[in-house]
């Protein structure tokens, strides 16, 4: 497939994960593609790699102005760079609470705002935040997690309403469960790691958790110059975890 082609993309957190399932996948469909992240020593040609903190407005700003450089444009911002949390909110300190909101939120308005000025000057630009089932779903010790991820879904409807008149689309994906470095850690930590995957996927219908290619593919779907109705919207990719409430297996 080749609707990116000409089309020049920037991933945060593309290192691993959801963020270079998304940057591999922009890139085999024919972008040009540039990933930001902690470290990108991971990241291999032809994605181009640069170093960001996204809590540092001037490590981003200089790592987005080299992207840009690099690329000669820039059509999408992809705002995948995110951390997790557990617990009540009776178990993070404030400083816990500060530190995951610099990361996950507000570090998506210091990439964002670096990256509008570039944005303004495409014929298909575009915003893609990944977001979180977590917005929209009560779930057991995730009160700061849902919390970010709550902002990130309401950011994500105001940035759309602000420049949609300036031709950027800005939507949002909304994964479930995902198998990632960062489920992987958790799972490691759990008293019994096998139990604590099963009852993550027995909570999703499909009774998996769900891939970091799918959400890349709902993330390019919202990228692409194909979906250029389409803004405001957030795209659930969650096994049917928000919308599905099926019967108990019997047996």
């Amino acid at each position: 497939m080749s609707d990116f082609e000409g089309i020049r993309a920037l991933v945060t957190g593309g290192a691993s994960g959801i963020g270079r399932a998304t940057a591999e996948l922009l890139a085999e469909r024919g972008a040009q593609v540039a990933v930001l992240d902690l470290d990108p020593s991971p990241v291999d040609k032809p994605l181009l790699a640069y170093r960001a903190d996204v809590t540092d407005d001037a490590s981003v700003r200089e790592a987005v102005a080299a992207a840009v450089a690099d690329l000669g444009g820039l059509d999408v911002l992809v705002n995948n760079a995110g951390t997790g949390a557990q617990g009540t909110v009776e178990d993070n300190s404030d400083d816990d609470w500060h530190r995951v909101y610099d990361v996950n939120v507000v570090g998506m308005v210091r990439t964002t705002r670096a990256c509008l000025p570039h944005l303004r000057a495409s014929a298909h630009a575009s915003i893609v935040n990944t977001c979180s089932i977590a917005a929209t779903a009560g779930l057991p010790q995730r009160a700061l997690y849902s919390a970010t991820k709550g902002a990130v879904y309401a950011l994500t409807l105001a940035m759309a309403a602000d420049h949609v008149r300036e031709g950027i689309r800005v939507n949002c994906v909304n994964p479930g469960t995902v198998d990632t470095p960062w489920v992987g850690r958790l799972l490691d930590a759990a008293p019994d790691p096998a139990a604590e995957r099963a009852a993550l996927q027995a909570r999703q219908p499909t009774g998996r958790l769900v891939g970091a290619d799918e959400v890349a593919g709902a993330i390019a779907y919202l990228a692409s110059p194909l979906s250029g109705a389409t803004t405001g919207t957030s795209l659930a990719v969650d096994g049917g975890m928000q919308g599905l409430r099926l019967r108990p297996v019997t047996r």
